[in-house]
């Protein structure tokens, strides 16, 4: 009972303060060098892509030495501490300090540049194993199929709550984002906050029960999930995971740039007031939507998700009027989160017990790596020819609407793949009805 009384306080906590870290990485870090330093699409798009491959590396390997060890807490808690240091460790680029490291050099936006993109490697070594890796882990060693759903609903709307608390906090910090001492104030709180959550773990995280590795090599269970009888065995994991894989490519495309396309694109000083009311809903929206999951299964559930995300983005892609870029948002938000639950759930159902940790770098390759590398990139050619302007003293991209039609496009193909999906199975399970 006492374990039961600490796991919902434990998901919220865990999820959301390591998903307001994932926002620093994921966005902030791209607002940082956008606004600080003059970043390009293709600099983001580098930094994103690397992340990913960082993320999705360390994942495989700290994912299955979890399983290997058989342990879960230690990984989180220490995880969530070193995480808070590498990212407390962004305070320190500055022009001015890195100027008077680095006194030659031709350009020290461009090392501000490559040292951000470095360090970001480094926090996202950490923070996926932490969370990638270990706290997925858990999440699915301690939940079951009637409620996984539920769990995974409240997991998947804690992105876009953490984007309201960052967001929503910074706005209260009487600084310019042009100013270096307003991102020393935002790493500072954001890293002194994930140290702190690590060592609360010490306390709060229950160690769920689950068997030590077998007599295996420990990269027989790095590669486990990629191996070709497992694959085999377990299909619906893997189809779930390529859809889960377009599904990610499609947010990709347009999520590094949304904050810069909503405060230079459009022109929103306080597009935190739009966002907000559209966060929250959609946040709600996931909660229940997680618990429809439970009840009606995939099928009937990923198709308003991936519905609301389309009519989401031709919103935003057609209209610029506040009333109605509030209206997409909340559309796609609530698409794209609802998304990620259904589909995170599909993902975990069909997870082997006791394989959880050996899977999260399988995972992650679906839902990080391919959709962080082949998203942005496919942003940044769309955004190549983009209007530029003068911000901080060097001329600097705005994005615009055509990321959305991008976005679009890959959500499209998703719906034909879950077309083919429900086509198939259909036939298959009309085979053996016949049968019996």
């Amino acid at each position: 009972m006492e374990k039961r009384k600490k796991f919902l306080p434990t998901l919220i906590i865990f999820s959301l303060v390591g998903q307001i870290a994932w926002v620093v990485e994921n966005m902030y870090f791209n607002v940082f060098i956008y606004n600080m330093f003059g970043a390009s699409p293709d600099d983001i798009s580098l930094m994103v892509s690397l992340s990913a491959v960082a993320a999705t590396l360390t994942t495989l390997f700290v994912g299955a030495l979890s399983d290997k060890v058989g342990k879960r807490k230690i990984f989180i808690s220490l995880g969530y501490i070193l995480w808070g240091v590498s990212i407390l460790l962004f305070a320190l680029v500055r022009k001015d300090i890195i100027g008077a490291v680095f006194p030659t050099a031709v350009s020290v936006s461009a090392v501000c540049i490559t040292i951000s993109i470095i360090l970001d490697c480094v926090m996202t070594f950490f923070g996926s194993s932490a969370n990638d890796a270990c706290f997925n882990a858990w999440l699915t060693d301690v939940t079951t199929k009637e409620n996984r759903g539920s769990a995974e609903g409240i997991n998947a709307m804690m992105p876009l709550v953490a984007i309201l608390v960052v967001f929503g906090g910074a706005m209260l910090i009487p600084l310019e984002q042009t100013e270096a001492s307003y991102w020393t104030v935002i790493f500072s709180i954001i890293g002194g906050a994930v140290i702190l959550i690590g060592i609360l773990g010490i306390f709060l995280i229950e160690e769920p029960k689950i068997e030590a590795g077998e007599n295996k090599s420990y990269f027989k269970n790095i590669v486990y999930g990629f191996r070709p009888s497992v694959i085999k065995s377990n299909p619906m994991l893997y189809i779930y995971l390529l859809l889960f894989t377009v599904f990610g490519i499609s947010i990709q495309i347009f999520m590094p740039y949304l904050i810069i396309y909503y405060e230079r694109g459009l022109q929103m000083a306080d597009y935190v007031f739009v966002m907000a009311p559209a966060i929250v809903l959609a946040s709600i929206f996931t909660a229940i939507w997680g618990k429809v999951y439970d009840r009606v299964g995939f099928n009937k559930s990923v198709v308003p998700s991936v519905s609301l995300l389309a009519l989401g983005y031709l919103i935003l892609f057609f209209f610029t009027h506040t009333a109605l870029v509030f209206i997409g948002s909340l559309l796609m938000m609530c698409g794209y989160l609802s998304g990620m639950a259904v589909f995170g759930a599909a993902v975990r159902d069909t997870i082997p017990q006791n394989r959880s940790g050996m899977f999260q770098g399988l995972r992650i390759v679906g839902q990080v790596l391919i959709p962080g590398v082949i998203g942005p990139f496919i942003g940044a050619q769309i955004l190549k020819d983009a209007k530029e302007e003068l911000i901080n003293g060097q001329m600097t991209f705005i994005p615009n609407e055509s990321i959305f039609m991008g976005a679009l496009v890959v959500d499209l193909v998703l719906m034909v793949g879950l077309g083919i999906l429900f086509f198939v199975t259909s036939k298959l399970k009309g085979r053996k009805n016949e049968g019996n």
